[in-house]
């Protein structure tokens, strides 16, 4: 608590924050879209209680309507008016993560908006962890529902910028909070049966919960499966197999083959970003592509991931190449990103020829 009196302090002390968040609130109440930082990704805000302003966010994603939408709010103390049946474990999850990267998934009031829960009889709420936006949901007052600040399906924005590029004018106010501090999506967590189980990974690891709680359920492939091998609803956001992509085809590929590949695509003539967790081996690699290394400590790479597949499908390669992650623990929510960001260009694929030495995924069935 004194943390975040020390960080609402910050920004009524500097005159252009205390601007921007006076703007952002009262566009909000205005039923208007404004993109809101957090330490995950952007996302894109609107009343969760006004389906107007719901069904803006729904219009610029081009997002399917059964998709349900996490909804932010101030703190633990607003949890009552949104979710009903609050277990003792939802408390202690959120006592230590909020304001932070877990979303957690309860039964509703009936006041909840059947647009915001794809219709669904459960909610999915978090209290971000970053100072701006924590300041417009207090100042607000009532939640926010805001999926990530992309086009449905494409790579989430870690910066400003990212939206302005993703949608120019036609949201209403992009509220600058810097770069993200973490760059992965939320870990979500279904707390609507005796057992919690997670639905996404992310920066709140299985271990973290399990420190929290000492048992975890969990699931495989955005709520499809859990560990004892039960059928769990699709009550979560970024649940399809193929999500978090680049328009330029990505492909995962071992690390004891990504330079042969490299080396052969460059002599086929092909323009190859690469992303890897280690420098370029050699002069020729090193100019003959698009060669990114991004750190090979998991959570640094995760806060760098999405910006960096954004600054390779600028230069409009013909393809983006990954180091594929290391099969540890810590790496699992990175792993699960570039999965689903490869299974969209394998569906995209499907039906063409496609080399199949140019990418590598045991695990994806592809």
């Amino acid at each position: 608590m004194l943390v975040e009196q020390i960080l609402f302090a910050a920004v009524e002390s500097i005159p252009q924050m205390r601007s921007d968040v006076t703007r952002a609130v009262e566009i909000l109440r205005k039923g208007g879209v404004v993109a809101l930082p957090t330490e995950t990704v952007y996302g894109l805000g609107a009343d969760a209680l006004n389906p107007e302003a719901v069904a803006k966010i729904f219009a610029l994603k081009n997002r399917p309507t059964d998709h349900p939408l996490i909804v932010h709010i101030s703190g633990i103390d607003k949890l009552s008016q949104w979710a009903d049946e609050i277990s003792p474990a939802a408390r202690i999850l959120a006592s230590r993560f909020w304001p932070g990267p877990l979303t957690m998934i309860f039964k509703r009031v009936p006041a909840v908006l059947d647009a915001v829960t794809g219709g669904q009889d459960t909610i999915a709420l978090r209290v971000p962890n970053h100072p701006l936006t924590l300041q417009v949901l207090a100042e607000f007052g009532g939640g926010v529902a805001a999926p990530s600040a992309n086009r449905f399906g494409k790579i989430s924005p870690t910066r400003a910028e990212h939206v302005a590029e993703e949608f120019g004018d036609r949201v209403d106010y992009i509220l600058d909070g810097g770069p993200c501090a973490v760059g992965l999506e939320s870990t979500i967590v279904d707390l609507t049966s005796a057992r919690p189980q997670i639905l996404r990974l992310g920066a709140v690891t299985a271990e973290d919960i399990d420190s929290a709680l000492g048992h975890a359920g969990y699931t495989e492939g955005g709520g499809c499966v859990s560990r004892e091998g039960e059928p769990a609803p699709p009550k979560t956001p970024g649940s399809l197999a193929a999500h978090y992509a680049p328009e330029t085809p990505l492909h995962l590929v071992d690390s004891t083959e990504l330079v042969t590949q490299v080396l052969e695509l460059i002599s086929l003539g092909r323009s190859v970003g690469v992303i890897a967790r280690t420098p370029a081996p050699s002069d020729e690699v090193a100019t003959g592509c698009a060669w990114v290394m991004i750190s090979p400590e998991p959570a640094e790479y995760g806060r760098l991931l999405y910006a960096t597949m954004r600054e390779l499908d600028h230069m409009r390669c013909d393809m983006i190449l990954v180091e594929a992650p290391p099969a540890l623990k810590d790496w699992e929510a990175v792993a699960d990103r570039l999965k689903r960001a490869a299974s969209a260009t394998h569906q995209a694929s499907a039906g063409r020829a496609i080399n199949a030495a140019c990418f590598y995924d045991k695990d994806s069935g592809t």
